[in-house]
């Protein structure tokens, strides 16, 4: 009796430690940008607290493609439309401060990063940023954002590396407080991951 106990526990534990990987996104995970820092970065690293689930699945943040003419909807852009990830849309984060900030200058060449847990065949990467004069005080909406990316890298369906960096130039004549927007379209399903990086130019 004593030993069908312990088989059973056994079997319970190895049960219970399965469910911790599946519910930290470790069967299915994907990808999110890192430089400049996004805000489901931020929370995944400590940086920013409260932050809910998404600290533990940075790389979930997926929602439909199409972005701007479809996509998540507005006030939902940077948790791509998951409830369960709204804090990432909020101008403030859960604690009530301002999400921190990534120095940049316009018009220079910057290097974005991604880093992935899953590698899906890749239409494109987008980035979008804010316009001046945008409203900080609301979550973003498309009202706030040159719908025209400023920087795109097409990716023709291949796999990308676990770690992806690439260089293009930001745009010039803003300051202050941005938010660009980076964009990874799924080439074989109907859905594209989202990363929102709070910047100072």
């Amino acid at each position: 009796m004593r030993r069908k106990t312990k088989l059973y526990a056994a079997a319970l534990g190895m049960t219970t430690a399965g469910a911790i990987v599946l519910s930290t996104g470790g069967a299915s995970g994907h990808g999110y940008t890192d430089l400049p820092i996004s805000r489901q970065k931020l929370c995944q690293n400590g940086t920013v607290t409260n932050c809910g689930s998404i600290q533990w699945e940075p790389q979930s943040v997926e929602g439909p493609k199409g972005f701007p003419g479809s996509g998540p909807a507005d006030g939902q852009i940077c948790n791509a439309g998951l409830g369960q990830f709204a804090q990432l849309s909020a101008p403030k984060t859960p604690s009530g401060g301002a999400w921190p900030t990534t120095k940049v200058n316009g018009g220079q060449s910057y290097t974005f990063r991604w880093q992935f847990t899953a590698m899906h065949a890749t239409t494109d990467f987008k980035y979008y940023v804010t316009k001046p004069g945008w409203n900080q005080n609301h979550n973003l909406s498309r009202s706030d954002l040159n719908l025209t990316p400023f920087f795109t890298v097409p990716y023709n369906g291949q796999r990308p590396p676990s770690t992806l960096s690439h260089s293009g130039t930001l745009p010039s004549g803003l300051s202050g407080h941005h938010v660009i927007v980076a964009v990874w379209t799924i080439a074989d399903t109907s859905n594209a991951f989202y990363a929102c990086s709070d910047v100072t130019f």
